[in-house]
């Protein structure tokens, strides 16, 4: 299928995007073709052109083997790297600026891992169709700006329609990772499948599994951190990835039995998740604003009620409990994420967001005491303005009465944290007495002994508010006095 060619005014308008590089295409373009070779500006930099969007990096591809691009940059640049040789890529830096140059491919796959044999192509033409989509097959000739489009991705871009340039059948069976970049294009586009391209992926869903978790974990959370991830999400879902690598997602649809209705879980999440990201505050706004788009919050948003399915019970009457699900749910959050190779921070920071997603409903019309409102404080720490947004998208109620009397409530929960921490801030709060002054105080060396000492005013403190250090130092000599420790005459 060729794409008939784009108006000249549409072409000029990529170009023109192009306009700060095209100084760059051009000498790139003219150092390659004098030594006899091609080269062409591909992929993503030529769709973004399209659509007026300003791609982050710079892909060429060129007839030249890797040797002759290899001797070429290193002529051209004040740098150059071969890390990627044996796929065929060279890489080349001056000034500020950084190419890397890959020698036209035609690669075959064993189907077993996602490893190709590397195969170097001879033209242009054969090296688009082994790309993932039709709107990432597209090219700029260089130095000409002639534009290739051999397989219609303009088209399809203009349709927004995800299609492969190939048989789809064999595009995902080559790579399955590419089944996760239509997930992702969708949360990034807005693109819809093609029934092609839909039939492929569920039939194909289960070799993901050759994939790995690492991959899958940089799709997902590029997915995720989209302008629109629940188009994404929703393409996982019903084609079955999701039961491949997110199976908590999928179990959300819990079915709906006449006798025993309830909100529909997996709806919810993605509503949550949307209204999380619109509570996000601007890219380059203060910290406490939580700059979007924010992985953990979004993330927190998406699993916050993955403990629901496990916990289900069908109480008499007719109604429905889910008991301690964000307990269960952080703890499945926390084991999903660790499995997708999330680093320690991330795990840490979604699995707590979730297992306090719901301490505000304890809060009532105002009931809690200001110790209550303190240990709300200090258990969210650095995650406070987080659990915030993620408290506040959980409200998906139809009912305006009582999603304005939520929202009436939480801002006085906020006004409430935010006169204590005038007070006493609470961002920072501590035992009257440090670690020295405890083991001093009662004649113990640092342990476990030391670690229940501190602990133990710390809920004073949280508690009671500021005592003064002559008050707390009181406290704990009478907790220690009722220590049997102490009447042993232990030393820790």
């Amino acid at each position: 299928m060729s794409s008939p060619k784009p108006p000249t005014a549409l072409l000029q308008q990529a170009v023109a995007h192009l306009a700060p590089v095209v100084p760059l295409l051009k000498e790139l373009g003219e150092l390659f073709t004098s030594a006899g070779h091609e080269i062409a500006l591909v992929g993503g930099p030529v769709r973004d052109a399209f659509l007026g969007r300003r791609s982050p990096d710079l892909d060429f591809t060129t007839s030249a083997s890797p040797e002759q691009t290899q001797a070429l940059l290193a002529a051209w640049g004040e740098t150059h790297w071969d890390i990627g040789k044996e796929f065929g890529t060279i890489g080349a830096r001056r000034g500020g600026v950084t190419v890397e140059v890959t020698t036209y491919r035609a690669d075959a796959y064993d189907r077993q891992t996602r490893k190709p044999v590397v195969a170097f192509g001879d033209n242009l033409e054969d090296d688009l169709v082994r790309r993932d989509f039709t709107m990432n097959a597209m090219a700029l000739r260089l130095p000409s700006l002639e534009f290739v489009d051999p397989y219609a991705g303009l088209v399809d871009l203009a349709r927004r329609v995800l299609r492969t340039p190939g048989p789809p059948e064999v595009s995902f069976a080559d790579d399955p990772l590419r089944m996760m970049r239509a997930a992702r294009f969708a949360a990034q586009f807005g693109a819809s499948l093609d029934p092609g391209v839909e039939k492929a992926m569920r039939e194909r869903a289960q070799t993901l599994a050759i994939v790995s978790a690492e991959r899958i974990r940089d799709e997902l959370t590029k997915l995720v951190l989209a302008p629109q991830p629940r188009e994404g999400l929703e393409v996982l879902v019903d084609t079955g990835l999701a039961a491949q690598m997110l199976p908590e997602l999928p179990a959300l649809k819990l079915e709906v039995d006449e006798h025993h209705r309830h909100k529909d879980v997996y709806e919810h999440s993605l509503t949550v998740l949307e209204q999380a990201i619109a509570l996000e505050g601007p890219p380059d706004g203060p910290e406490d604003s939580v700059p979007g788009p924010d992985l953990v919050l979004r993330l927190a948003a998406l699993l916050h009620d993955i403990g629901k399915p496990p916990t289900r019970r069908f109480e008499q009457g007719g109604g429905v409990s889910f008991h301690h699900h964000e307990v269960v749910g952080a703890k499945m959050t926390a084991k999903r994420l660790k499995a997708l190779r999330y680093d320690k921070e991330t795990v840490k920071a979604v699995a707590r967001l979730v297992e306090l997603h719901l301490r505000f409903h304890g809060y009532g019309e105002g009931q809690w005491t200001d110790s209550a409102v303190r240990r709300y404080v200090t258990d969210a720490g650095p995650l406070l303005q987080r659990l915030h947004r993620l408290t506040r998208s959980d409200s998906t109620t139809r009912n305006q009465r009582k999603a304005q009397r939520l929202s009436r409530t939480y801002d006085e929960l906020e006004a409430r944290i935010a006169r204590l921490q005038e007070q006493e801030e609470l961002g920072r709060v501590r035992p009257e007495l440090d670690g020295n002054q405890i083991s001093e105080a009662l004649g113990i060396e640092p342990g476990p002994l030391l670690g229940r000492a501190y602990k133990y005013l710390l809920s004073v403190r949280l508690d009671e508010g500021p005592i003064g250090e002559d008050a707390a130092r009181e406290r704990l000599l009478q907790w220690w006095a009722d220590q049997p420790e102490s009447r042993a005459g232990s030393v820790g």
